[in-house]
C-alpha cells in the first residue's frame, strides 16, 4: 500500500496548491469595506481632514490629535447583505444578516500646559475594527445549454495515468487522496475524485493510458444549483501616536496588526436529462462540495498630517504602507454522484475524509495615499472631501519566483488598475442634536469591471450630545455588481450577481 504521511502538504511539495488560486483570493484582502463607528458611516468615511473620531485613525492617524478630551467608543452593526444571482436567464434571492461588534478603541489626550513648546498636544490610540465582514450567502442556479460540471474533472485528469486515480489492494479511497496530496499536486486529486465518482472513464479504444473520456452525456441543458456560503472576517488593530503643533499642524502614525478567521463552502449541484449512454456508464446528477477555511495574520503602517488653513478649512495628507498578510489555507472536499447502465442505478459517495493543510503563503496588498479637505461652518456644521489612490496592478502573491504566483501576478498586473475612491460626508449640529450625511463611489480595481463593477454608497445618521457621551446612529446603503464563477476550470461560465448592503450602526461614545 502506497505511504499516508497524513494529509499535510510540505515545503518539499510546494508546487501542490489550494484549491486553484484566483485573483478573488488575493483581492478579499485588498479591497476594504467601510466599517468602524455610526458618525464615521453617516459621513461616508470622508473624515481625512475631519479627526475627532475613533474610526477616522484609519484614514489619517493625525486625527487622533483633534481629540481634546479622553474618550472610549463601541460601535455594534447590524448587516443586512442581499444578493441577487442571474444564471441563464434564471435567478435566486438571498439574504444574510448579522449583528456584531463593529468597532472598539480609546484615545488618550495628554497636554502639555507649560507654554515651553509648541507641540501642546499629544495622544495615544487603541482601535479595533472590522475592515471586511465576511458573512455571505450566494444561490445562482438555472440550465446551462452549453458546459457541464464534468469538463473540469475531465480537464484535470489529462496526462495523468489512470493507474495513479485506482486504488491499490487494501487502500481506501481516503489513503490514494492523501497520497496524491503528498506526492503529486492538486490536479490528480481532483482527477481521481472524478475517476472515482464515474465522471469519466478510461479510453480504452486507444493504447494510451492518459487518454479519457465523459460518461455524462452530451447535448447541453445541464441544471446547476450553486450555493455558496461564507463565513467570518478581517479585522485591524491599530497602535496610533500623534502630536499637534501650535492647534495648527497634526502629525500622526499608526501601526496595523491584521487577522483573518474565513470559512468559504460551495457545493455544485447538477442533473440533466439527455438521452442515456447505450453501453457503459452514464451520469445523471452529481453534487460536488469544498470547504475552504483561510486563517493568518498582517501588518501595516499609516503616516498621515492635517494642516489647519487660515478660513476654517483644514487640509489632510496620509500614506498607508503595502498590507503584508501571512495566510493558511485548509480544504475538504467531497463528491457524490447519481449513475446508471441503462437497467440499474447507482449512488456513489466520494468522501476522503482528509484536510489538505497547505504551506503558508503570502499576499501583499497596494499601498494607499489619501489627499483630504474639510471645511468648518462655525460650531454647527462642517463638510468635507477624500480622495483616496490605489494601485491593485501592484498586488502580489508570494514568494514571487514560485510558478503559480509568478503567474498570477502577471495576470493581475495585466487586469487590475490604479483605482480612486471619492468620499463626501456632512454634518449639521442643532442644539445637541447632529444631523449627517454622506456619498462614497468606489472604482472597480480592474481595467474591465466585467469581473468586478464599481462601489457606490449612500449614508446618513444621527447623533445626540449628552454632554460627557454621545449615542450615534447610521444607516448605510451600499450597492456592487459582479461575476461569480461556477468552478475555476471546465465550467467557465459565470452568474451576475447584484450585491446591496444595508447595514445601521449604532455607537456609544463616552468622554473620561
Amino acid at each position: 500500500m502506497r505511504k499516508l504521511i497524513l494529509s499535510v502538504l510540505l515545503f518539499g511539495t510546494y508546487f501542490t496548491y489550494a484549491q486553484e488560486t484566483t485573483i478573488s483570493d488575493a483581492l478579499r484582502y485588498g479591497v476594504e469595506n467601510l466599517n468602524g463607528s455610526a458618525r464615521f458611516r453617516a459621513m461616508g468615511g470622508a473624515f481625512g481632514a475631519v479627526g475627532g473620531d475613533l474610526s477616522s485613525l484609519n484614514v489619517n492617524p493625525a486625527g487622533s490629535s483633534i481629540f481634546n478630551s479622553n474618550q472610549a467608543a463601541v460601535s455594534v452593526t447590524s448587516f443586512n447583505i442581499y444578493n441577487n444571482a442571474k444564471y441563464f436567464g434564471s435567478s435566486a434571492s438571498t439574504n444574510d444578516n448579522t449583528l456584531d461588534i463593529n468597532q472598539l478603541g480609546a484615545v488618550f489626550v495628554f497636554k502639555d500646559q507649560s507654554g515651553k513648546s509648541g507641540w501642546n498636544k499629544f495622544t495615544l490610540g487603541l482601535n479595533y475594527e472590522k475592515t471586511n465582514h465576511l458573512d455571505n450567502s450566494i444561490v445562482s442556479q438555472g440550465t446551462n445549454p452549453f458546459n457541464s460540471m464534468g469538463a473540469y474533472f475531465l480537464n484535470k485528469a489529462q496526462g495523468i495515468d489512470v493507474s495513479y486515480l485506482q486504488t491499490l489492494p487494501g487502500e481506501s479511497i481516503s489513503d490514494l487522496y492523501a497520497y496524491l496530496g503528498e506526492n503529486y499536486n492538486f490536479d490528480s486529486q481532483q482527477a481521481m475524485l472524478g475517476y472515482q465518482g464515474y465522471m469519466f472513464d478510461e479510453d480504452t479504444s486507444t493504447s494510451a493510458t492518459t487518454d479519457y473520456w465523459t460518461n455524462i452525456p452530451t447535448g447541453g441543458n445541464y441544471f446547476h444549483r450553486n450555493t455558496i456560503t461564507s463565513r467570518g472576517y478581517n479585522g485591524k488593530f491599530t497602535a496610533n501616536v500623534s502630536g499637534s503643533y501650535m492647534d495648527k499642524l497634526y502629525l500622526g502614525m499608526n501601526l496595523n496588526f491584521m487577522f483573518t478567521d474565513y470559512t468559504r463552502t460551495s457545493s455544485l449541484y447538477e442533473s440533466n436529462t439527455n438521452l442515456p449512454y447505450s453501453t457503459g456508464t452514464t451520469v445523471e446528477a452529481a453534487q460536488f462540495d469544498n470547504k475552504l477555511y483561510t486563517y493568518g495574520s498582517g501588518f501595516s503602517m499609516n503616516f498621515g498630517a492635517i494642516y489647519k488653513l487660515k478660513n476654517n478649512s483644514r487640509i489632510g495628507f496620509s500614506y498607508e504602507t503595502p498590507t503584508w498578510y501571512r495566510l493558511n489555507d485548509e480544504l475538504t472536499q467531497r463528491l457524490q454522484t447519481a449513475t446508471t447502465d441503462g437497467t440499474v442505478n447507482y449512488t456513489d459517495d466520494i468522501n476522503p475524509g482528509v484536510t489538505n493543510i497547505y504551506p503558508v503563503y503570502k499576499i501583499q496588498t497596494p499601498s494607499k495615499i489619501t489627499g483630504s479637505f474639510a471645511y468648518i461652518f462655525g460650531k454647527n456644521a462642517l463638510l468635507s472631501v477624500d480622495y483616496i489612490y490605489k494601485d491593485y496592478a501592484k498586488t502580489k502573491f508570494k514568494p514571487t519566483n514560485d510558478g503559480l504566483y509568478s503567474y498570477l501576478n502577471n495576470v493581475m498586473n495585466n487586469v487590475l488598475q490604479d483605482n480612486y475612491e471619492l468620499r463626501i460626508g456632512g454634518e449639521y449640529k442643532i442644539k445637541k442634536w447632529s444631523v449627517r450625511g454622506g456619498y462614497r463611489f468606489e472604482q472597480s480595481p480592474y481595467k474591465k469591471d466585467f469581473a468586478m463593477g464599481d462601489l457606490t454608497a449612500y449614508s446618513g445618521g444621527l447623533g445626540y450630545n449628552f454632554g460627557g457621551s454621545r449615542l450615534d446612529i447610521s444607516y448605510t446603503n451600499e450597492h456592487r455588481n459582479y461575476n461569480q464563477y461556477l468552478l475555476t476550470s471546465g465550467l467557465n461560465d459565470t452568474a451576475r450577481i447584484r450585491n446591496y448592503n444595508n447595514n445601521v450602526t449604532v455607537t456609544y461614545a463616552i468622554n473620561f
